[in-house]
């Protein structure tokens, strides 16, 4: 009977938290649609999808604990690299980074019905088993970080077995990217979102308690492509650190949000 019942508890949820996510992008769609064909306007088109992950943590119901241990203002702009544990992870980007953020995501993601097209034109959809599109993503990504816009990366490049516990290897576009523009990088941990939503296989949802942490911004004036190993290697151990192995208790946070 227990688990008939949180069965079907994960099930009521899973519905509960689609059906909020699914209704504001319905109703918010035709501006959308608006906004993407122009790029100027594509910066209001970035606000309605921070609000849309603000509205869907609202609705889930979702405590997320954000820390900022930067004691200055992150240097603008810069590279956020974080892990990837979840589809939820953009998401979580959009409601906590400021400002009209650029986001490298995988091709797959401008394939989405709907919601594919907007993501293609307004971010940077990536195949990075393709020279070609790995090349025209980092010219896209170098353009925008020179026109001043931040720019989030995942440079695992995908979800590995154990996420929130082990890293994949890291590319080094991120690194190579920030080290010729010489702007900051700044590490993003996620540890816990694939406690919510584990995988899109069978679409299941649980609710879970959230946390992403940004470290301090590295400076990369001055280093050159000896030193991507290196900044990588750091970048690593920052993330992983923060990492929650499966079955331990997650830690009384200072701030849930």
């Amino acid at each position: 009977m227990p688990k008939l019942l949180r069965y079907l508890g994960h099930r009521l949820y899973t519905t509960w938290a689609t059906f909020w996510f699914v209704s504001y992008f319905f109703v918010t769609y035709p501006l959308m649609l608006v906004l993407v064909r122009r790029p100027a306007w594509q910066r209001y088109l970035h606000g309605l999808n921070r609000n849309w992950a603000k509205f869907s943590f609202i609705l889930w119901g979702v405590s997320l604990e954000i820390i900022r241990e930067n004691t200055q203002p992150i240097p603008q702009p810069c590279i956020y690299v974080a892990n990837h544990g979840s589809y939820i992870d953009i998401m979580v980007l959009f409601h906590t980074v400021p400002g009209f953020l650029n986001m490298m995501g995988k091709e797959s993601l401008a394939k989405f019905p709907l919601w594919g097209p907007l993501f293609g034109k307004t971010y940077i959809p990536v195949n990075r088993r393709s020279v070609v599109s790995r090349g025209r993503a980092i010219a896209l990504a170098r353009q925008g970080l020179k026109e001043g816009r931040p720019l989030a990366m995942f440079p695992e490049g995908t979800i590995g077995p154990k996420p929130g516990e082990e890293l994949l290897p890291f590319q080094d576009g991120a690194f190579q990217l920030a080290i010729s523009l010489g702007v900051p990088v700044v590490p993003v941990s996620m540890p816990l979102n694939h406690r919510f939503m584990p995988s899109v296989a069978g679409l299941r949802v649980r609710h879970a308690k959230l946390r992403v942490v940004f470290h301090e911004a590295i400076e990369t004036k001055g280093l050159t492509e000896a030193d991507v190993p290196a900044l990588k290697a750091q970048v690593m151990a920052q993330i992983a650190d923060d990492f929650v192995p499966e079955g331990r208790g997650i830690p009384e946070p200072s701030t849930w949000r």
